[in-house]
């Protein structure tokens, strides 16, 4: 049950305290006379049990409330209404009609066998808490969506321990009106996916899995495959934990699409693993994304982190992207931002000044060309009110456009950013339209002197090179005048124009020597 939304964030910061409240119904409370099911899931369990406490072990900055509780994952086991999909009957709460399998109230049911060509629908009251336990289930729609959530308070869909179940539609649905379901999954209500067993899910029409509410993933293994966007939920994504792997053939991997509402259109991971491969956008939320643990490698996109306001404050980050490694900018609010196609993407590059919002850059406006230092800021880009924080985390980002580029301020305090920036011309290792300020952590980078933005004055020592002859697989290393290696960057196969260094061992005014697989290679002094 959704508790109000807590929002409030001044223009150009991510200043927000607290974790995830708690939003369970006192009405699916487990008899203590009966026996139950209980299940874990590892972050799942501190988060949703906090709400009240903002000195949680949680790194996580967002303080929103979602859908989800710890007690959404137990119930009493004699509740449970078993559906043999393989020969469907009517029973309470359930009516059966032409291979559709309808739910209408609330409770627990145990999905099983096969269901060839038909479909689950959920129907249930507005206050509603429906679990669907898949149990070695498959079930496939040729016409359309797999499972049709039209109704409910929140949809548990929970995979049991040691099974496999697959859900899959087909390639054209027989209705394609607006607001029709257009994914494999699809649900108009909050949905949650946990469990200990596997998820399967292949959406052929479009997207894999859609929430028009909020999504919340605590735990399990859910491998998408989608024509179109992979994993989508128009309030929040929230990824607790598990296992996730999206495969999206032109689409966005993982996203939020709610550009409109206050506290909404967030993406969050705080543990597991998960893998993306995205024709389009790998990571995506319209107004807020944070990573504070866990692992994502997103393999292939367009541009492989975007939001309006992005924070690393931990985990493990690997993103190869054809264009920007890691964007914020404004999302185009006059394009529809719940729309099922990837048309909905806010990239925008750093010289778009469409969105006059913030104030022009403080740094120098000398109007240098392509190359030079352009000390705080990028130029004369409009700054807009969009932002990159790191406090942590360990990421790492290849891509063929701006490797880190923020249309409005970046700020750097701790963690460890390796950035394999661009070959091509018109792009750059870091972009940002206002200062980017470095105060702490590790930072390495490499790629083309094009575009090339410095850190602001008064901040941590960096030294950057325009000397070095590089190929791939070199080893460039920075000593000190004791000997000592305070960094080291291994060249990608796009060589470098351009090497920055930044780390707690580099200090302002002193002179450091670079090498190149252990061979000296010149001099130079830390700004």
């Amino acid at each position: 049950m959704k508790l109000k939304n807590k929002f409030s964030k001044s223009a150009l910061s991510l200043a927000f305290v607290g974790i995830i409240g708690l939003s369970g119904c006192a009405a699916q409370e487990t008899s203590s006379t009966s026996s139950t099911t209980s299940v874990s899931a590892s972050s799942a369990s501190s988060t949703a049990s906090s709400s009240s406490s903002a000195s949680s072990s949680s790194s996580s900055t967002l303080s929103y409330d979602t859908h989800f509780s710890q007690g959404d994952l137990s119930w009493d086991d004699s509740s449970v209404k078993t559906i043999d999909l393989s020969n469907p009957e009517a029973t309470d709460g359930v009516t059966v009609k032409d291979g559709v399998i309808t739910i209408t109230t609330a409770g627990n049911y145990k999905l099983t066998g096969t269901l060839e060509d038909g479909q689950i629908v959920v129907s249930a009251g507005d206050e509603d808490m429906v679990r669907l336990i898949l149990d070695n289930a498959s079930i496939t729609n040729s016409d359309g969506s797999t499972i049709n959530i039209q109704s409910a308070n929140e949809v548990l869909l929970y995979s049991n321990s040691g099974t496999t179940n697959t859900i899959s539609d087909g390639s054209e649905y027989s209705s394609t009106g607006e607001d029709d379901p257009d994914a494999a999954i699809y649900s108009k209500s909050d949905l949650t996916l946990a469990g200990e067993g596997t998820l399967n899910v292949t959406g052929n029409y479009n997207d894999g899995i859609t929430s028009k509410d909020g999504l919340v993933i605590a735990s399990g293994t859910v491998d998408v495959t989608a024509q179109n966007s992979g994993i989508k939920g128009k309030d929040y994504v929230d990824i607790l934990d598990g296992t996730v792997k999206v495969t999206a053939t032109e689409g966005d991997g993982i996203k939020a699409t709610n550009s409109d509402e206050e506290g909404r259109g967030w993406t969050r991971l705080q543990s597991g693993t998960v893998e993306i491969s995205a024709g389009d956008d790998g990571f995506k939320a319209e107004k807020e994304l944070e990573i504070d643990g866990g692992t994502l490698t997103i393999s292939q996109s367009n541009e492989g982190i975007e939001a309006q306001y992005i924070t690393f404050a931990g985990g493990e980050i690997t993103v190869a992207s054809d264009d920007d490694g890691v964007n914020a900018s404004v999302p185009d609010t006059d394009t529809d931002s719940t729309s099922t196609d990837s048309a909905d993407s806010t990239s925008t590059d750093s010289s778009t000044t469409d969105q006059q919002q913030g104030q022009m850059p403080s740094g120098d406006m000398g109007g240098q060309a392509p190359g030079g230092d352009m000390g705080g800021g990028g130029g004369m880009d409009t700054v807009e009110d969009a932002s990159i924080t790191v406090t942590g985390g360990t990421i790492n980002v290849t891509a063929e456009g701006d490797g880190f580029d923020s249309n409005g301020t970046a700020t750097m305090s701790g963690g460890t950013l390796t950035v394999n920036g661009p070959s091509r011309g018109g792009n750059g290792v870091f972009d940002t339209a206002g200062d980017f300020t470095l105060t702490g952590g590790t930072l390495l980078a490499g790629g083309t002197s094009d575009m090339f933005v410095a850190p602001a004055a008064d901040g941590q020592g960096y030294i950057k090179s325009t000397d070095l002859s590089t190929s791939e697989g070199d080893t460039v290393t920075v000593v000190d005048s004791s000997g000592k290696t305070v960094a080291t960057y291994k060249v990608t196969d796009k060589g470098t124009q351009v090497f920055f260094a930044s780390t707690e061992g580099i200090t302002a005014g002193q002179t450091y020597t670079l090498q190149v697989n252990g061979e000296d290679a010149g001099s130079v002094t830390a700004q």
